[in-house]
């Protein structure tokens, strides 16, 4: 009779993985699709510009995708590189997600995408939100700037389009959508605006859809744009104008992005032109793309900006460094303040002393909040998983029976074989990089785990004998087995509850362990599922192996 109770209380568990995990995952992934900044209800205002203009215009062209390596390349973009020489140029890193949203989002606030209030992933052109916190196109056109925008038709949602005088979207991606960007470029670089994207869309096309940047096509594109940039600085007049090039973020190496792989976050920087002091310069964020550009075109600092002006890299006049640095000290007072307030943390005496980094204590407090108030929910958090996996633990370990230790090896030759395909013959990476799309990744996920489970239950039960035994007894093994591997599943599940909650809230969560434990659930779903498959079939093979008998 226990026995019996047993294998239905089994029975029930995997029943309620089943149930539990479906909309665990579909809850994980519905709320990083929807998150935005504990800014978002309460927009900052923006301050006052900080001073004179220092160029006539800026011409900003963004290469969505192109990674550092292949913008270094000489012989795969000459002209970039013959740039570099008259230009004031470095490595710029990011931050996760490594998506193009949130990418256009950071370089246009100056703010993280935990801040900045765009999308954490990449939204379907009808479910892009516009942003909400203050961006280098409101503020050039509260300036009286005119602005204008030639590119991929996200930014016609992401940007406040009354703040865009001049503009070109288009749906395509490839290598002809950016000959119709350069068309529509043309005469907007002949014109009089004095704030200008160019949005190249190709490099990061041949990535996704032609084999990645290994393949010969990722350089065909990345060459292709090169000789676009012959054309944008042709209309411009370096004396007076500024141009500044850049990336998004990388790819990896088999193609796309999105995650915490270190490839994907950095990007290059090569600015030049009018006030630009030519040079190799140490390495730089991509928030302090916004602020830069704010202080050539004399704007205010966007409001949530959480970089530096590159001043170094600039002919500033000596008259003009206090203005900017009290704008700063103002812009980054005003931000500390109002994060705190949303996130329910005690504004902090930030003290910066006479010549000092402005921005450096004030976005040091703001992540001292963060990280207590992620401290705080962890406290709760972290004893619950513990306890949860302990559990099952030491009641495996009270039982002190050696079919333990077998189910336990078949959880771990389980885990084994799902990740040899998983990492070695399907070369993924353990990151939102490597997911094409949500069907992707759950497609690919369940058929690895259906395939992995099926040979690890076959060789478990073929070495333990488990098909001599009675129907019920080679039930109750195979359900035992599906049990554990569920059991180790979990773990992973556990530590990303524990340090990221269950679902996104109010911050960025930590991409790895969120990914490992999005993967884990899936597979837990599909284990469920399939081992109920499998003990039915333990029961019938057993049925017919001993009438054979």
């Amino acid at each position: 009779m226990k026995k019996v109770h047993w294998f239905i209380l089994g029975t029930l568990v995997c029943l309620t993985t089943v149930a539990g995990m479906y909309f665990w995952a579909t809850g994980l992934i519905s709320s990083l699709y929807n998150f935005r900044s504990p800014l978002h209800a309460a927009p900052l205002q923006p301050g006052p510009p900080v001073g004179a203009a220092l160029t006539r215009r800026v011409v900003f062209v963004l290469i969505d995708a192109l990674r550092e390596d292949t913008s270094l390349n000489p012989t795969g973009m000459p002209y970039l590189n013959e740039l570099r020489g008259q230009a004031a140029w470095a490595t710029m890193h990011s931050r996760v997600p490594s998506y193009s949203e949130p990418g256009y989002t950071v370089l246009l606030t100056g703010a993280w995408p935990d801040i900045s209030d765009g999308p954490a992933m990449n939204l379907d052109y009808v479910d892009i939100p516009t942003w909400t916190q203050d961006n280098l196109f409101s503020a050039a056109h509260r300036a009286g700037l005119k602005t204008a925008v030639s590119g991929y038709n996200w930014f016609e949602k992401l940007i406040p389009q009354s703040d865009v005088t001049d503009s070109f979207y288009t749906e395509g991606e490839d290598a002809a959508a950016d000959v119709d960007v350069m068309a529509a470029a043309q005469p907007i670089l002949a014109g009089s605006d004095q704030f200008v994207l160019i949005h190249l869309d190709q490099v990061d096309y041949a990535g996704h859809y032609q084999g990645g940047p290994r393949d010969p096509r990722w350089d065909e594109a990345a060459r292709r744009t090169d000789g676009m940039l012959r054309q944008v600085t042709a209309q411009m007049d370096l004396k007076q104008d500024t141009l500044i090039v850049l990336s998004d973020h990388g790819q990896i190496d088999r193609g796309g992005h999105g995650g915490q792989d270190p490839i994907a976050l950095i990007e290059p920087f090569v600015m030049l032109g009018a006030r630009v002091k030519p040079g190799h310069y140490s390495d730089i964020q991509m928030v302090d793309v916004a602020p830069t550009i704010a202080v050539m075109l004399g704007l205010n600092l966007p409001a949530a900006n959480q970089g530096h002006p590159l001043i170094d890299m600039l002919a500033v006049p000596t008259e003009e460094l206090a203005p900017i640095q009290t704008a700063l000290a103002s812009q980054q007072r005003q931000l500390e303040q109002a994060y705190m307030t949303a996130i329910g943390e005690k504004t902090m005496n930030v003290q910066v002393g006479s010549g000092q980094d402005v921005v450096k204590p004030y976005q040091q407090a703001i992540d001292k909040a963060r990280t207590q108030r992620l401290n705080q929910e962890r406290t709760l958090r972290i004893p619950l998983a513990i306890l949860l996996a302990a559990i099952p633990a030491i009641i495996l370990i009270l039982r002190r029976d050696k079919k333990v230790l077998w189910l336990l090896g078949g959880a771990l030759l389980y885990v084994l074989l799902f990740n040899l395909i998983y990492a070695v013959i399907a070369g993924r990476t353990y990151s939102l990089s490597s997911v094409a799309s949500q069907m992707d990744i759950i497609v690919f996920t369940c058929v690895t785990a259906s395939v992995s489970l099926a040979i690890t239950w076959l060789l478990t039960m073929l070495v333990q004998k488990t098909f001599l035994n009675k129907p019920f007894e080679a039930a109750g093994n195979s359900l035992a087995l599906v049990l554990m591997t569920i059991y180790v599943l979990a773990l992973p599940v556990l530590l990303s509850f524990a340090w990221n909650g269950a679902l996104v809230t109010w911050t960025i969560p930590d991409f790895l362990t969120m990914f490992l434990g999005f993967l884990s659930i899936l597979q837990a779903l599909m284990v469920a599922t399939v081992g109920l498959v499998l003990t039915a079939s333990a029961a019938l093979v057993a049925r017919v192996v001993n009438k054979s008998h």
